[in-house]
């Protein structure tokens, strides 16, 4: 796989950082670095939708292999949310994203998705499937990060994997901690561990994470499918 290139459908550079660590035998590309204009509306239902349309869009442009991926945090006692709107999440208010786009602070999104759910909690509106009937993996503040990724070969020709990375949610914003990572990562809490994932390695964060999971899944289907040694 040394010296190949790898299409990244996103203009996240902190996935690329990741994925560059991931995959260090392997150039990584996001389309702004070719000067390509790449800002492809997510409107699919799961992850696995969203980065499938992010593939193929970026494939469509580029007529190369391209990878994809869609991620974001599920908190059970919230059914899941803020799920694929993570990106977007505005608090309880806007659940899926501001009407006018306008992004709102990570700072502001992790505070206030530690006060939903502790709400949630507090005053029993917590999701009944998961909350009242006791299926908590982590307990009351469970919580994971999703991801889905896909290789996209061309119409008809398309490899995904799926992985997640279990945890829960801190008590209070000020529990917080943590410089590494990106996003949720300071509020998300790694019992085996007693850090945040903010707070662990890269390698020890790619070891474990969604991400790096899905990613050597998906590095095994390329060693196959791309004849690559």
């Amino acid at each position: 796989m040394e010296g190949m290139k790898l299409y990244l459908a996103s203009g996240n550079l902190n996935k690329k950082r990741e994925m560059s660590e991931i995959f260090p035998e392997l150039e990584v590309v996001v389309p702004k670095d070719e000067g390509i204009d790449f800002n492809h509306e997510e409107t699919g239902c799961t992850f696995y939708e969203n980065s499938l349309i992010k593939a193929k869009a970026l494939f469509d442009i580029v007529g190369c292999p391209v990878v994809a991926d869609d991620s974001g945090i599920c908190v059970d006692a919230l059914g899941g949310a803020p799920g694929i709107y993570s990106s977007r999440y505005g608090g309880p208010s806007f659940m899926h994203g501001r009407p006018d786009g306008a992004k709102t602070s990570q700072a502001d999104q992790n505070r206030m998705l530690i006060g939903q759910l502790n709400e949630a909690l507090s005053s029993g509106t917590e999701t009944p499937s998961n909350g009242r009937d006791g299926l908590y993996p982590n307990g009351p503040r469970s919580a994971r990060y999703i991801c889905a990724m896909v290789l996209y070969m061309g119409p008809g020709r398309l490899y995904v994997c799926q992985e997640t990375m279990e945890g829960t949610i801190v008590e209070r914003p000020e529990d917080q901690r943590g410089e590494n990572g990106f996003g949720y990562d300071p509020l998300f809490y790694l019992p085996k561990y007693g850090k945040t994932s903010a707070e662990i390695s890269p390698d020890e964060k790619n070891a474990i994470s969604h991400r790096g999971k899905a990613a050597r899944l998906l590095q095994k289907i390329a060693n196959e499918v791309l004849s690559l040694s």
